[in-house]
């Protein structure tokens, strides 16, 4: 929704390109990385932040983030191949997608190999003073995350358990979290909540 906003209110220059096949693989490319991506770095954050599971149980859910997030980042970099940004020459709707798993990934200490493709897309996504700031952005979030975790433990606020952030839990093996959660009350589902 926030990309289709952009491409409406300032439609020049364009993120989604014009052949309706790369228009295409733009918004397969966002949908990988709003949904399953987006997904791996919540549940990552989820432990690291909230501490939802402690001993094994976080470790499970530690190495499962870390090889899905392996795992989609090759596939990321399958798509990108040799190019320089993932629609050719120029930035978009893709490399928009992207830039903020990738980035969270690299803030976990679960960033791309150095020197690999994905790597260099990395660097030149840094490079553009828009996601610049916006990767700023996330650090101060991200700190204040960390400052607010208690009260996502305690009750004080509830975290979101969504449709993929649900599905990561449960297929990674946190289905005692969820029940944990609904136990505790600090998690919550979309709206209209039952």
């Amino acid at each position: 929704m926030i990309l289709e906003y952009i491409e409406e209110r300032w439609p020049e220059p364009p993120l989604l390109p014009r052949d309706p096949a790369a228009r295409a693989f733009a918004r397969q490319t966002e949908d990988v990385c709003d949904t399953q991506y987006e997904a791996v770095n919540w549940g990552f954050g989820e432990v690291l932040w909230f501490r939802r599971a402690r001993g094994a149980l976080a470790d499970q859910l530690r190495a499962q983030a870390a090889g899905q997030t392996r795992t989609l980042q090759a596939w990321l970099e399958q798509r990108l191949g040799e190019a320089v940004w993932f629609g050719g020459d120029d930035f978009g709707w893709a490399d928009a997608a992207a830039a903020p798993m990738v980035n969270r990934s690299v803030h976990y200490g679960l960033g791309p190999e150095p020197g690999t493709p994905l790597a260099r897309w990395h660097d030149r996504v840094w490079e553009r003073p828009s996601v610049a700031a916006t990767f700023a952005e996330f650090d101060v979030a991200a700190a204040e995350m960390a400052a607010a975790s208690d009260l996502y433990t305690s009750g004080g606020r509830r975290r979101e358990y969504r449709d993929h952030r649900l599905e990561w839990m449960v297929k990674s093996g946190g289905i005692g979290v969820v029940l944990a959660g609904l136990r505790d009350g600090n998690i919550r589902f979309p709206w209209p909540e039952g």
